[in-house]
């Protein structure tokens, strides 16, 4: 089996690839036969990028190995958890220990208190707080909040947004929707979507407009602070304060959707970046150290009205489990410790800005970058994205031909010019250096 190192020289790349891929191809055709086009969330099926999926088989700081032993730099990271790099020890041991005392309880644990502590120390905003099993229910308890503590049905959310696969939230979504070019699902019933209103991202005046004309019925506003399911794509100046300010002049609820970038791009989200305090926060991804976990909360008024104090439900027989619990403040511990967000930062805006630079020196000048934090977009086109609509016009085909040309170089960028991509602390040095040489071989080769 050719190396990493031997194949980025081989001419025929194509061809090598086809020898090394041969057990996620076996793997692919198999798992089609049971599971919806072989992949258990849509955009790791590779279709807008094409080619055939790599099944992973471990990974480990800031690398992956598929099924065939290739070796990737991991841009993806569980697409975020993985901040301070794939099976770090002190994660691991953390998990190995709470594994060893049972997996699951249905009862009330000291670490869960722990943990939601940590949390409210690091976001003050989160007064009180439940924790969940993924993302979306956190998504989906966060609304279902918002409507029963005022009363109203309408949500806004906004165009590319992604916040889970909520039914009256996958309006218009982003993320793999937008890949498949379907930004509705099937399945939702026209009577959930006619309770969402979707606007443009960053459009100031259109949330004052919605607002004015419909502000009596809206229960809340649910946004991503930073974007990262339509490719990253930050807030312009003003546009989090104007949701604030509308939603306190109208009683709505602001909700803040950190799953991506809480603890990702700082030690307090976006919330403590930009100085925006929302009523309600959703979390996910890093706060389960890659284990399946969320959490929402908010305004201890608000929170107050969730079962069993008030007369919202919600609940879940895995929320809280102990080995996710663990994962998570393992994790959370490591990257609370002086100046790792300050290295992640400069590690990540430098990567990127020695990208552009590599990419321009190859004769691409539709190409810029951006990001915050850990997190960061790569995009085919002149000038950074700030709507949905921007991103919507980047050269996709060039960056399906960079996205495989780095692949075969042994660098596993997110299969989709949709989606944000990922920096570990454990990227410092040699998988950077390795990233940046296939860079320059890649837009080499797609600029013939």
């Amino acid at each position: 089996m050719p190396s990493n190192r031997e194949f980025i020289r081989n001419a025929d790349r194509k061809a090598v690839m086809q020898q090394i891929t041969k057990k996620s191809e076996a793997l692919f055709a198999q798992a089609q036969q049971t599971i919806p086009g072989g992949v258990n969330s849509p955009v790791r099926a590779f279709r807008s990028v094409g080619g055939t999926p790599r099944f992973f088989a471990k990974a480990k700081g800031a690398y992956g190995w598929d099924a065939d032993g290739n070796r990737y730099v991991d841009y993806i990271c569980s697409w975020g958890p993985a901040i301070v790099g794939h099976a770090h020890p002190e994660v691991i041991a953390a998990v190995q220990e709470a594994a060893a005392h049972g997996l699951s309880f249905g009862a009330p644990t000291a670490a869960e208190v722990e943990i939601a502590e940590w949390i409210r120390s690091h976001l003050p905003s989160m007064e009180m707080m439940r924790l969940t099993s993924s993302g979306t229910e956190a998504t989906m308890s966060a609304i279902r909040v918002a409507r029963g503590f005022t009363g109203r049905s309408k949500i806004i959310k906004f165009e590319g947004c992604y916040h889970g696969h909520v039914d009256s939230l996958l309006v218009k979504a982003g993320s793999g929707l937008l890949t498949f070019g379907n930004p509705t699902s099937a399945g939702v019933p026209k009577s959930f979507a006619e309770e969402t209103i979707v606007l443009d991202y960053n459009d100031i005046d259109g949330v004052k407009k919605c607002f004015n004309e419909h502000g009596a019925a809206i229960a809340g506003v649910i946004v991503e602070p930073v974007a990262g399911n339509m490719n990253l794509v930050k807030p312009i100046k003003g546009f989090l304060e104007a949701l604030r300010q509308q939603c306190d002049a109208h009683g709505a609820l602001l909700i803040f959707d950190e799953v991506m970038t809480g603890f990702r791009v700082g030690p307090q989200g976006v919330q403590g970046i930009s100085g925006v305090r929302p009523d309600l926060t959703t979390l996910g991804k890093v706060i389960g150290g890659g284990m399946p976990m969320g959490a929402f909360g908010g305004r201890k008024d608000v929170m107050q009205c969730v079962a069993p104090l008030g007369p919202v439900y919600q609940a879940g027989t895995l929320s809280g489990n102990p080995v996710a619990v663990a994962a998570g403040l393992a994790t959370l511990r490591i990257v609370s410790a002086p100046g790792f967000f300050e290295k992640l930062t400069s590690m990540t805006a430098s990567l990127m800005q020695d990208l552009q630079t590599i990419a321009h020196e190859s004769g691409e000048e539709n190409f810029c970058t951006d990001s915050i934090g850990g997190m960061f977009g790569l995009y085919f086109s002149k000038t950074i994205p700030i709507t949905f609509d921007d991103v919507s016009q980047s050269d996709r085909d060039q960056f399906n031909r960079f996205f495989h040309a780095m692949l075969n170089r042994g660098v596993y960028l997110a299969p989709s010019a949709f989606e944000a991509g990922f920096v570990s602390i454990a990227h410092a040095g040699d998988p950077i250096d390795q990233t940046l040489q296939a860079a320059r071989e890649s837009f080499a080769e797609i600029a013939r």
